[in-house]
């Protein structure tokens, strides 16, 4: 009888980490498509703010595929993809950062209408994936994390069509910057977390 329980566990437990997988697959190929839909616009139409949230994107994208890559590993082998992980984000915030200061020094004027597209099919995208993981999200720390990581991206994808907002009534460069660069700090912030807590981990594994 006890034989069966504990098999009966281990079957349920193997169909929750199955169905985990697929949504974080689905959810993985939305942010990679977003971040290349929004890194590659941002760059065209010199929006710093659409290149930052490009980031965010890739960041998401690198939460879900560490999340598949240690469903099954041990907390040692989740720490050091989350580690990788920090490493990447950091490298790109640096890289967003610099591009801030490109475009300050060029005085380039971002296209408020692009912007305000890109930015509502990214909000759209995050709703999605938001949508798909909230049935999960109380399974265990792992699917937590990544629930949480992309209710916040909602709060980005506001800023950057506030920012275009602005920038269709001012006319300036100002606001989409303004949004880029506390975007990226946000982000640099994120990677310093996520490399300080990992490290952490490993160290104790």
């Amino acid at each position: 009888m006890g034989d069966h329980c504990c098999q009966a566990k281990a079957t349920e437990l193997l169909k929750l980490k199955q169905r985990q997988a697929k949504v974080l697959w689905i959810v993985l190929l939305i942010n990679a498509v977003m971040f290349a839909i929004e890194f590659g616009v941002g760059i065209r139409a010199d929006s710093l703010s659409l290149t930052g949230d490009s980031l965010d994107m890739l960041g998401d994208a690198l939460v879900y595929a560490s999340s598949l890559y240690v469903i099954n590993k041990s907390l040692k082998a989740q720490a050091g993809a989350a580690f990788l992980k920090g490493i990447i984000m950091f490298l790109f915030a640096i890289g967003v950062f610099a591009k801030a200061s490109y475009q300050l020094f060029i005085g380039a004027s971002p296209e408020a209408s692009i912007m305000g597209i890109i930015g509502v099919l990214a909000l759209l995208a995050n709703l999605l994936c938001l949508l798909l993981l909230t049935r999960h999200r109380q399974d265990n720390l792992n699917m937590s994390s990544v629930w949480l990581c992309s209710r916040n991206d909602i709060i980005a994808n506001v800023a950057v069509l506030v920012a275009a907002a602005l920038v269709a009534l001012t006319h300036s460069i100002v606001p989409d910057l303004a949004v880029g660069v506390l975007l990226t700090v946000v982000f640099a912030k994120s990677a310093g977390k996520v490399l300080s807590q990992s490290w952490q981990e490993m160290q104790q594994a």
